[in-house]
């Protein structure tokens, strides 16, 4: 019915618009619902869904896999320590303002696989691209180690952190976990994780304020099976059709995203330093990726040619 350049356009768009309202989604199921709680239930949702497309799918347990290591470390500190630092980040962060200091992760990736993995260079474009993002972090943060809210300040902390760490285990995916199936790794580590935040939730929370609103209701449902299910499997779906350079740029887009629904939702005012950060750290990503476009462009006229 729909040709593939149609369909890849429209996964595009989703994935965008939908990674892009996560980060406005979070904070709003954090109004009623203690962070630790919040990302442990919605990982224990997630799960069976992600399991009975793995048995229609005939995916591996990946328990029973060789990189099940693999698992553990992409469990406990990715789905579990990270996510739970950008919640407990976004009690005192605006949703715009996590999005943006997420940002830094496409530049963190471009770090660790340079130090990490063989052949992977940091060429002038990705360099120039990390020194403006880092640039960018500086404007958002000057001025604000005088600590007038020091809560929002480890918040945003924690938010840079979480992007570090999930930057350091992608790498580590990509270098150990290639013949590993992309569902059976985030089922193997959202079953660690669920439980590993839902313990910390019973250890540190106990005393924490919890109501099923119907607000809470759906950010439990959106993250769990919009979030965590939709979105992942068309990310994977546009991974096997388009080149990854042109699919860095849901980088550049989702933090523009989360910015406005955040002002139009939640009325999130930003400051001008932060809009000016945002500008830059963006600028970077762009300027990381410009290389490998113009190579396919000069590809594709050549190729016409």
């Amino acid at each position: 019915m729909f040709s593939e350049r149609t369909l890849i356009a429209a996964a595009f768009i989703v994935t965008c618009v939908i990674w892009g309202s996560t980060w406005l989604v979070i904070r709003i199921g954090l109004a009623t619902m203690p962070p630790f709680f919040s990302a442990g239930i919605r990982f224990l949702i997630a799960l069976p869904f992600l399991y009975g497309y793995m048995k229609w799918q005939n995916v591996h347990n990946p328990f029973q896999l060789e990189q099940r290591w693999l698992i553990f470390v992409m469990g406990i500190f990715s789905f579990g320590i990270a996510f739970g630092m950008v919640y407990w980040g976004e009690q005192y962060v605006p949703s715009g303002l996590t999005s943006i200091l997420f940002a830094i992760y496409p530049f963190v990736v471009a770090i660790f696989q340079h130090l990490l993995m063989k052949n992977a260079t940091l060429t002038l474009p990705k360099t120039l691209g990390i020194v403006c993002g880092f640039i960018g972090i500086v404007v958002i943060f000057y001025g604000d180690f005088s600590v007038r809210d020091s809560q929002m300040i480890l918040g945003m902390i924690m938010i840079l952190l979480s992007a570090v760490i999930q930057g350091f285990v992608v790498i580590l995916i990509k270098k150990y976990g290639h013949d590993v199936h992309p569902f059976s790794l985030n089922f193997g580590a959202m079953s660690i994780a669920a439980p590993l935040l839902l313990l910390t939730s019973f250890i540190f929370e106990r005393d924490a304020h919890i109501e099923f609103t119907s607000t809470a209701i759906f950010s439990i449902l959106y993250l769990a099976l919009i979030g965590s299910i939709i979105t992942f499997a068309s990310y994977y779906w546009l991974l096997k059709r388009i080149e990854a350079v042109y699919l860095s740029l849901i980088a550049f887009v989702t933090p523009i995203l989360a910015v406005f629904l955040g002002a139009i939702v939640l009325n999130e005012k930003l400051e001008l330093k932060t809009f000016l950060g945002a500008g830059i750290v963006l600028s970077g990503i762009l300027i990381a990726n410009s290389g490998e476009f113009f190579k396919r462009i000069t590809r594709s006229v050549e190729h016409r040619a």
